[in-house]
């Protein structure tokens, strides 16, 4: 089924479950439809950008078109006028048949233009836009509103849809699928014993501070090394706490790094590490792509009792998990796992996790089937 992938901004190398819908989704039948394009385009997709320069009609027009949007669906984004006209001519001559917008924050835009053309539109509910986006009356009543004019959506976990329907936002059609991982690709490698890693961005929800003091409380002067890979707005004040707890020698930044770095770092790391919490402005993970991937390698994943996270690590199973913000218990679970003479019954629990649960061929399979069968029913 040709399908239109709805997204903000393209192509962002970090966001391997949206690229591989655009690269595998219907043997790659897709076209792609953003906000912002930044240049690149290495999956060679049509491509068309919503957030064109407006005629000079159409800035006078814009008030009004934002003023209705709010007033009758909840949102100010729809698209309208000389970007409107092309959008349609742009899905018509593609001959899209469903449209999936990455984010519910994307569906709000191209819901009711979908509904107008008779082509069904699916969401994909993934963190921020299934929690910070909450915190806002004006979000929450764009989200109620939109429900009628969706033929199903997908989230990447139970924790997400039941914090939306708490919210007073469900869809009968709603379907939980993690985004996965190509668990051929990422397999377990040999291990470097006392490797430690955390991957993603250094921001607020990922508490990079607390894994560093937990890091400290628990590795000082052992033979243990821990590796960040990503890059943030707290990186250089991580670096600088690094140096001041006494573990500048024993921790490695090396920023963001390509993809298949990061799988070869997970291949060969013992454990993985990720405190995540829920930052000041409500922002949660959905179920974290990077702990999916750090099971799929055999990595023993010490993390928290947050979001979805539980859904994929069993604590004392296929890894270990504390409460937010368990500074303490986090640096007790490290000196823990440090002290196992054999950590292999995790690991090897961790691989089969991923392969029962992640493995995104099947997760991939099981959006086409949905699609297909709601498609089917119209």
């Amino acid at each position: 089924m040709r399908t239109a992938i709805a997204t903000s901004d393209y192509f962002v190398t970090g966001e391997t479950f949206i690229n591989r819908h655009v690269e595998h989704l219907f043997g790659g039948d897709t076209c792609i439809l953003c906000g912002r394009h930044n240049g690149q385009d290495p999956l060679g997709k049509p491509l068309f950008v919503r957030r064109a320069p407006l005629t000079l009609a159409d800035k006078l027009r814009a008030p009004f078109a934002a003023l209705s949007g709010a007033v009758l669906y909840g949102t100010s984004r729809l698209p309208f006028g000389d970007n409107r006209r092309k959008l349609i001519a742009f899905l018509q001559e593609q001959r899209v048949e469903v449209i999936l917008a990455e984010f519910g924050t994307q569906a709000l835009v191209v819901a009711k233009l979908g509904n107008d053309l008779g082509i069904p539109v699916f969401t994909y509910w993934r963190g921020t836009d299934a929690s910070a986006a909450l915190r806002s009356r004006q979000r929450v009543r764009s989200y109620r509103l939109m429900m009628t004019r969706l033929a199903g959506m997908f989230s990447v976990s139970q924790f997400l849809l039941d914090t939306l329907a708490a919210h007073g936002v469900s869809h009968p059609n709603a379907h939980v699928v993690p985004s996965g991982v190509d668990i051929r690709r990422f397999t377990p490698g040999e291990k470097r014993p006392g490797s430690f890693l955390a991957v993603g961005r250094m921001v607020a929800k990922k508490a990079p501070q607390v894994t560093l003091r937990a890091f400290a409380k628990a590795a000082q002067g052992r033979d243990a090394q821990l590796t960040f890979i990503g890059d943030g707005p707290l990186l250089e004040d991580s670096r600088a706490m690094a140096r001041q707890l006494g573990i500048a020698g024993q921790v490695t930044f090396t920023g963001a790094l390509p993809h298949d770095q990061v799988r070869r770092h997970l291949q060969t790391t013992e454990v993985f590490l990720q405190h995540s919490v829920t930052a000041p402005d409500g922002n949660t993970e959905g179920l974290p792509t990077a702990i999916q991937e750090a099971l799929a390698c055999g990595c023993i994943t010490l993390s928290t009792r947050h979001a979805g996270i539980p859904e994929a690590v069993t604590d004392g199973v296929n890894g270990l998990l504390v409460d937010e913000w368990d500074e303490d218990g986090f640096a007790e679970r490290i000196t823990r796992i440090l002290d196992m003479p054999d950590r292999s019954a995790l690991a090897r629990a961790a691989r089969a996790t991923a392969e029962a649960k992640f493995d995104n061929t099947i997760g991939l399979a099981r959006v086409e089937e949905v699609i297909r069968d709601t498609c089917a029913r119209r």
